[in-house]
């Protein structure tokens, strides 16, 4: 197994490379975003003392540890899958004797994720020179806390991307459905705005919900922002959405390859 890990990481890296230009396109659609909101909230503060007890400095350290949070989370598998449930070239990875999403499209992400780092880190150290973040709250073990946290949190992220993918095996409109979902999770991710900012209802719903864990909870966890029993009851609760992602996956990806009659199959 190891073997075709290792050979599939060797195509998708390739493969990767030949699409430089589209590299970059994402890396503007993920950068724009948090860089606008990091402007927007650090003037707010700025003209204000502080929002809610975040200063300005807590709002750059938050957005520019997001940056780099948001690349390792994140997920790409409706673009990589779903228009080959549409178009009916599923059907050859269906005949290999590995499973298309757990293998191919894994390494894809990952992949796709160690080569936009390669171009994000002079960005990102351009932009630590413009607004020059205090890391103060920073550490050493900070930062070994929050790595599982990251794994743990890109297989949540990973599975139910999937899962949202396979929904294609349904409906030809998933792309609109997947808008729906993105706007969702950057609304309850953390990713607008620090969750602590949000109504408390929201606040609540954020809590339970698997999105807090894409950006808010690891970018906490670096910043050393989160209580110890805080950490403990998150990484729990982090694992039961782990395994309902999975349970979902593989039960709604079985669903689907039963009725597979995909556009142009």
């Amino acid at each position: 197994m190891l073997r075709i890990y290792r050979r599939l990481w060797q195509v998708n890296w390739a493969e990767q490379w030949q699409y430089r230009a589209n590299l970059l396109m994402y890396l503007l659609y993920w950068l724009v975003s948090p860089i606008v909101y990091l402007a927007v909230w650090t003037t707010i503060a700025n003209s204000r003392g502080s929002v809610s007890g975040l200063t300005t400095n807590d709002f750059v350290t938050y957005y520019m540890t997001l940056l780099l949070v948001d690349q390792l989370t994140s997920d790409i598998t409706i673009h990589i899958l779903a228009y080959k449930i549409q178009d009916g070239t599923l059907s050859g990875e269906l005949l290999k004797p590995v499973h298309p999403i757990l293998t191919n499209t894994l390494v894809n992400n990952i992949a796709f994720k160690v080569l936009i780092f390669i171009v994000l880190i002079p960005v990102w150290s351009v932009l630590y020179l413009l607004f020059q973040p205090a890391y103060s709250t920073v550490t050493v073990q900070s930062v070994l806390i929050a790595l599982p946290a990251i794994l743990l949190d890109f297989g949540i992220n990973f599975l139910l991307g999937a899962t949202l993918t396979c929904l294609a095996f349904w409906t030809t409109r998933v792309f609109s459905i997947a808008e729906f979902y993105f706007a969702l999770a950057s609304l309850l991710s953390g990713q607008f705005v620090p969750l602590q900012l949000m109504p408390p209802i929201i606040q609540q719903a954020a809590r339970l919900l698997p999105f807090q864990f894409y950006i808010y909870f690891p970018v906490q966890l670096i910043l050393g922002r989160v209580l110890p029993e805080t950490i403990l009851s998150n990484y729990a609760l982090g694992l039961v959405w782990l395994a309902f992602s999975y349970v979902l996956f593989r039960w709604v990806w079985r669903e689907g390859v039963k009725r597979f009659s995909a556009v142009g199959a």
